[in-house]
């Protein structure tokens, strides 16, 4: 499951916050192909747009120098930052681009996602406190084909979107998504930020993000994070992400890695995935219970949520074992 968010607290002073417009904020936004060229374009031009302009706007490129000299080239007005000594991946490519920021807070938006214009001002209204750390916002799929009729809506964090089953208002959680967050400066450098030995590289995907937010809540007292539905990105999905076989894959990856996590957080958070626990007690049997009243239709939908559960299990299951080997 990728990054549960099912709400413990509601953060009770939403509508009381400080006002935040003095606080300086970058946006990262992190590529690496040129492949996704349109992709990058749509994603700058909605930062130009935002009701709150970005004090800057650093694009940072995983090891492709060409890449990053067609973006100097177009684009004379942002910073462009070439990750060719860091580590390669999201992780350390998040990294690099951070390094470039003087903001105090600091915004993270990915190479496939659209940001609606007021999606920073909302990620930034909840810093009126000191003990919050980091904001996330919420992700809409932007499916290239229509959404697969099996595919089941409690599971749409297997393609980086919002799922059936998340809060529907501000609310305390224990991590958001990278790809729609803003980050304390501070207290992100205090923790070393991503961790570049742990994310995505290539195929290979782990909660890079969670383990962030984690290691950050626990640098504050009484750190802890907000989701903001109300700031809202579209996630491109290409329809190679809405087969079977990819969900099935997602699910095991995730299981894999969340076992991993437990490991790297554990010295700071005991009950590190008592989300993932909430999630397959309440998130899932709940979205049962919705499909089973859509009658027979829906069955398609219930067979993918035990198929998905079962995989993420021997993702952890495999984890587990190997871990024990060593």
């Amino acid at each position: 499951m990728h990054h549960p968010l099912p709400y413990a607290a509601v953060w009770p002073t939403f509508g009381d916050v400080i006002d935040n417009s003095a606080d300086s904020a970058a946006v990262v936004m992190a590529c690496h192909s040129e492949l996704r060229w349109n992709s990058i374009v749509n994603a700058i031009a909605s930062l130009h747009e935002q009701t709150r302009i970005p004090d800057q706007i650093i694009v940072t490129v995983d090891h492709n120098v060409a890449l990053a000299e067609r973006l100097r080239s177009q684009f004379r007005d942002l910073t462009v930052v070439l990750n060719e000594s860091g580590s390669r991946g999201a992780s350390g490519n998040r990294n690099c681009g951070a390094n470039a920021a003087t903001a105090s807070l600091i915004a993270f938006l990915d190479d496939d996602e659209v940001a609606a214009p007021d999606w920073l001002e909302r990620l930034i209204e909840p810093f009126g406190g000191e003990a919050v750390v980091g904001t996330g916002g919420r992700s809409i799929a932007a499916w290239a084909a229509t959404r697969p009729v099996w595919f089941p809506p409690e599971f749409a964090w297997t393609v980086g979107a919002h799922y059936r089953g998340m809060p529907t208002r501000p609310t305390v959680v224990r991590n958001v998504w990278a790809g729609s967050m803003v980050v304390r400066a501070e207290v992100f450098r205090r923790v070393g930020g991503f961790r570049a030995d742990f994310g995505k590289v290539g195929d290979r995907s782990q909660p890079e993000d969670t383990d962030l937010c984690i290691r950050m809540a626990a640098a504050v007292p009484g750190g802890h994070w907000v989701y903001v539905p109300a700031a809202i990105i579209h996630h491109e999905v290409p329809a190679e992400r809405g087969t079977f076989g990819f969900f099935v894959r997602r699910c095991y990856s995730e299981g894999h890695g969340k076992v991993l996590l437990r490991r790297s957080v554990s010295a700071v958070s005991a009950g590190a995935l008592s989300d993932e626990a909430s999630y397959l007690r309440t998130t899932v049997p709940n979205g049962a219970r919705i499909e089973l009243r859509q009658g027979l239709r829906s069955l398609s939908r219930i067979g993918a949520m035990v198929v998905g559960v079962t995989a993420a299990g021997l993702g952890a299951a495999v984890a587990t074992l190997n871990a024990a080997r060593h």
